[in-house]
């Protein structure tokens, strides 16, 4: 099934330990990358947590945050690293004087600087713990279900994309064949106009030669049949869903090359303005699937 890379899910885990809100959201990105915020008493978890998030996620960017309640009896106390913090205001004075300047400490700082804080405990109990892991996966499950509604509706509309694409597809084909018999046709009257202005025979053989070279070049058919199989490939990615964010990406790439090259090799208006049209509908999928994962 796919995933979109955006997405939003929470959870309200209460138990008798403690009350969990968890919420999880997400924008597209190329890698996986985890930004957390946690209470300090459980920043130990971390490493634990984060295994549990790549169960569920390949790529973009989450951030998963929890709002943490114990009940008064229960709540875990913190350390302050005094001798830490002594030393840090201590250089601020001492570059403050080194400048001739006047250095008030700013206590409230300390409070928003993390490494000066600890849990009192050794770690948090293998309970506590376990229903950490829980309300997370609980609040992972929501994410991925606003993350499948929003896939579902990416893969609707690029299916319709792809069909259309087809559809102009088997024009290319259909045309092909009499555009290549136009051009030929039109190579001969310019060759026959040509020698009899010289007042030299028609060779037809070198006429032959020359109508021959001129197909070659108008010949698409490899690249209609490549462009069709990139096309099956859509569907079938967009079927499966298992890693579909970089392959749909690198299989829209290779219809954007064949594409290109059916345009530069049939100059031919009415097919001009399809190939555009084609281009756009590649784009606009490829710019859906910047948000799958």
């Amino acid at each position: 099934m796919l995933h979109s890379m955006t997405g939003f899910g929470r959870c309200l885990v209460e138990t008798a330990h403690n009350v969990q809100q968890w919420e999880v959201k997400s924008v597209n990105g190329r890698h996986l990358e985890i930004r957390w915020r946690l209470p300090l008493t459980i920043r130990g978890l971390e490493p634990r947590l984060e295994k549990i998030v790549r169960s569920h996620a390949t790529r973009g960017r989450v951030d998963v945050s929890l709002l943490l309640q114990y009940p008064q009896d229960k709540t875990p106390g913190l350390r302050f690293h005094s001798a830490q913090a002594a030393s840090m205001l201590e250089s601020l004075q001492d570059l403050a004087a080194a400048r001739g300047e006047h250095f008030a400490a700013d206590y409230n700082a300390l409070l928003h600087i993390p490494a000066l804080w600890g849990d009192t405990s050794e770690e948090v109990d293998e309970e506590t713990a376990a229903g950490l892991e829980h309300g997370l996966s609980v609040a992972l499950e929501d994410w991925n279900e606003a993350r499948r509604a929003e896939g579902r509706a990416l893969g609707t509309d690029m299916r319709s994309r792809i069909l259309r694409m087809e559809a102009w597809a088997s024009l290319l084909a259909e045309r092909a064949p009499a555009i290549r018999e136009e051009r030929a046709e039109a190579l001969r009257e310019r060759l026959a106009d040509a020698l009899a202005q010289c007042g030299q025979e028609p060779d037809d053989s070198r006429l032959l030669q020359e109508v021959a070279v001129l197909a070659d070049r108008l010949d698409v058919s490899e690249e209609l049949t490549r462009l069709n199989t990139h096309l099956a490939r859509m569907h079938d990615l967009l079927q499966n869903g298992k890693d579909a964010g970089r392959r749909l990406e690198f299989t829209l790439q290779e219809c954007f090359r064949e594409i290109n090259t059916c345009g530069s090799k049939l100059p031919d208006v009415q097919l001009s303005r399809m190939v555009v049209d084609f281009k756009n509908e590649l784009e606009k999928c490829r710019e859906q699937v910047q948000n799958l994962e």
